[in-house]
């Protein structure tokens, strides 16, 4: 079976605010719906967190050598992708389009085997797992509010995150975490993202540890992203001193950006986004790295029903998990799949087990929101 065209389609009309641009509109095209096309009619469907003409330009200079490709080789046919071209992008554009490329290839073959694709990944370690809500600050009031709806859907895990946390006093910042714990109450598990990766990041090792300390006091799971992320000497030195676990990873791209963070135990958690870092096959080996040093992995998931459901198969091949990421509330989420992921009462979400990603894009919501 051969790989005969790739189907793109942008998101727009439904994004949700973002803490890295205090303007960001709903019309804004940030996330890439990926469709491979075999020829024998089967498709998979991918997403790449990338707005569409960067990831159509991407794609125009992968072409030629995806097209007639094999469509059951999905490891290989991606790993070609990036030695082919990597004088054009070690990173960046052309790796998110290959991640978005990657994890259709995993769902056609999926498809292709009638298998799962945690199955195809080595099997089965867990058939469920706890996503958490996540949303971004806002202002005490607008904030419990928030928090008392995602309660209300069903998470028993919530992240909040960015602005304007980190960006007043410390005062305010513990303010917004006591709010939001006794919003929850002392059962919900809280983490508290930073947004450390926003432009002009201003804060450092020192403003980081003392705010550690401070969400020590309220019981927060993980401190995200305290640090910019190129900054692996603050990270490591982070990491040894904080009293809460220490994580980042979600801008990192290709599995080798990603190991002196796991071998020199910069992170307590380590965070790859399947639709940015070079997809479900990068992801599950620098997965598989994690493991051999320790260090947990959480998929950093801010976009589509397609990448939490990778997310989900991802988490479930791997030994140790605990996480997945869940943008809420979004239509990307609620309304790009047929059967959209919801909780169940204790708070978990339960993996495919149908052939490929086990997902079914909603087609009249992908021509409402498609661009």
């Amino acid at each position: 079976m051969k790989i005969v065209d790739i189907r793109l389609t942008g998101l727009a009309g439904g994004t949700v605010e973002g803490g890295w641009a205090n303007d960001l509109k709903p019309e804004d095209d940030l996330n890439t719906v990926v469709e491979v096309i075999s020829d024998e009619g089967l498709i998979g469907v991918g997403s790449a967190m990338t707005g569409k003409a960067l990831v159509e330009a991407a794609v125009r200079l992968l072409r030629p050598v995806l097209i007639g490709e094999r469509a059951d080789e999905p490891a290989r046919v991606t790993e070609k992708l990036r030695q082919s071209y990597f004088w054009q992008g070690r990173g960046g554009t052309v790796e998110h389009a290959i991640s978005g490329l990657d994890i259709a290839l995993w769902d056609l073959f999926g498809k292709i085997c009638k298998q799962p694709v945690a199955r195809l990944l080595g099997g089965y370690y867990r058939h469920k797992i706890k996503p958490y809500g996540s949303m971004l600050f806002d202002e005490p009031g607008p904030l419990r509010d928030k928090l008392q709806q995602a309660v209300a859907r069903g998470f028993k895990a919530i992240k909040l995150g960015w602005r304007p946390f980190g960006r007043r006093d410390r005062k305010f910042d513990e303010l917004l975490v006591r709010t939001a714990r006794e919003a929850v109450g002392p059962d919900i598990e809280l983490m508290v993202d930073a947004g450390g990766s926003e432009q002009y990041w201003p804060h450092g090792y020192k403003w980081a540890l003392e705010t550690a300390k401070m969400l020590a006091r309220y019981d927060i799971v993980w401190f995200e992203e305290a640090l910019p992320p190129d900054d692996l000497e603050g990270f490591i030195e982070l990491r040894r001193h904080s009293p809460v676990p220490i994580t980042t990873g979600e801008v990192l791209t290709r599995r080798q950006s990603f190991r002196p963070f796991i071998e020199q135990h910069a992170v307590d958690i380590i965070q790859p986004d399947c639709t940015k870092c070079g997809g479900l096959t990068e992801a599950w080996r620098i997965g598989w790295l994690a493991y051999d040093h320790n260090v947990l992995l959480v998929p950093h998931g801010w976009n589509t029903a397609i990448g939490l459901a990778a997310d989900l198969h991802l988490t479930a091949s791997l030994p140790v998990a605990r996480y997945v990421e869940f943008l809420t509330p979004s239509p990307y989420m609620d309304d790009l799949i047929v059967t959209p992921f919801k909780p169940d009462g204790e708070g978990y979400l339960h993996v495919p087990e149908t052939p490929g990603l086990g997902i079914e894009l909603n087609r009249e919501a992908l021509q409402r929101y498609g661009i």
